[in-house]
């Protein structure tokens, strides 16, 4: 099979786009950071790329085959790295998100659990061979996903484990479900929100979920960020800010993480923000493109699962930064500053050129 596998199958054209993305990144986060304690933050993110670049070619390299036969031991280990954080991971902001590595570096284990989540996904839904989802299959595949998800709830990290949710409805989606079992299960996922609500969520997260609806109720505290994310969306008007007040003056905390497109926004004004979106949705739908030739069932889950991951993550991190989303800590892929957040993604673009380069093979 190794002599039909070429890099000349490689989807160049996406990889111009991502590389467009990343460079609009790093160059937000440079004059974000430039003159505050962060500064440098922009050397550190083109180190975490050129890391990912790697790390994604050698990914292509391994047949998506072979890791969907042993996915299963893949999953054990992502629960054994949850349960490690869990026990020994560094607290930081109240939560346990991160485990310590030699040279200083900290890995966040909840990121890489989403690519597994993706295989294991993918593997249980291509071995059913009915159609028609049941509900004993629809529970069990709702276990995938939901037993490192309450893992990561522990931490507490909201935003994470919110983004494997999308793994799990594209599964269900593209597996068979039914139109009455996704009614029933919205019906029944909405008479339980109150009770997620004050039993699973810690009360700082109950306060950001409301304070998105009010933020003015508590300027200064639970809603300052959205209040000063909106003045900086709002302030770029259509061409930009030169002079980027609510960044450059610090009154956007952190801008180079969860809230660099309100900073992104701010100097580049609407012009841009739609140019950045614009990029993003070029490369969604080279996404769906290479899902739709993918060589076999397995090939089109394994896309998809990373499109619905994706998609999750611009449309919350977009939709908070302007105030119609809660504040959760999802970042903006490619743009935020985060190593293990860039590394995730060229992962999974690994696994998306791992299908892709193989959509010949016989």
């Amino acid at each position: 099979m190794a002599r039909y596998v070429s890099f000349r199958d490689f989807d160049w054209l996406l990889l111009l786009f991502v590389f467009i993305i990343c460079g609009l990144g790093v160059y937000e986060i440079h004059s974000a950071t430039e003159h505050t304690k962060f500064a440098g933050a922009h050397i550190k993110q083109l180190y975490w790329i050129a890391g990912g670049i790697a790390v994604m070619f050698a990914v292509s390299l391994l047949n998506y085959h072979t890791l969907l036969e042993q996915v299963h031991w893949m999953y054990i280990a992502a629960l054994g790295s949850l349960m490690i954080v869990l026990i020994f991971g560094q607290r930081y902001l109240g939560a346990k998100r991160w485990v310590k590595l030699p040279m200083g570096v900290h890995f966040q284990p909840s990121e890489w659990v989403k690519l597994i989540l993706i295989l294991a996904v993918a593997k249980y839904f291509v071995d059913l061979s009915q159609r028609e989802l049941s509900w004993s299959d629809f529970a069990k595949a709702g276990g995938i996903v939901l037993i490192p998800m309450a893992m990561v709830l522990k931490q507490p990290d909201l935003g994470t484990a919110l983004t494997y949710l999308p793994v799990a409805v594209m599964g269900l989606f593209l597996g068979g479900l039914r139109w009455k079992q996704a009614a029933i299960v919205i019906i029944l996922g909405g008479l339980m929100m109150p009770l997620a609500f004050y039993k699973v969520l810690k009360p700082y997260q109950r306060d950001r979920l409301i304070s998105f609806m009010e933020p003015e109720a508590d300027s200064q505290g639970t809603g300052y960020q959205v209040i000063q994310s909106k003045i900086a969306v709002g302030s770029g008007g259509i061409w930009g800010s030169q002079g980027g007040s609510q960044t450059h003056l610090s009154f956007l905390p952190i801008p180079q993480t969860d809230f660099i497109f309100a900073a992104f926004s701010e100097e580049h004004g609407f012009v841009g923000a739609l140019g950045l979106l614009l990029l993003y949705f070029i490369v969604l739908m080279r996404l769906t493109q290479n899902a739709q030739t993918a060589p076999d069932r397995a090939g089109t889950f394994i896309v998809m699962g990373v499109v619905a991951v994706l998609s999750f993550h611009i449309l919350v991190n977009v939709g908070m930064v302007v105030g119609f989303m809660p504040v959760t800590g999802i970042p903006l892929p490619l743009m935020s500053y985060g190593g293990s957040s860039v590394l995730f993604i060229f992962m999974a673009l690994g696994l998306v050129m791992n299908v892709r380069m193989r959509r010949f093979v016989n």
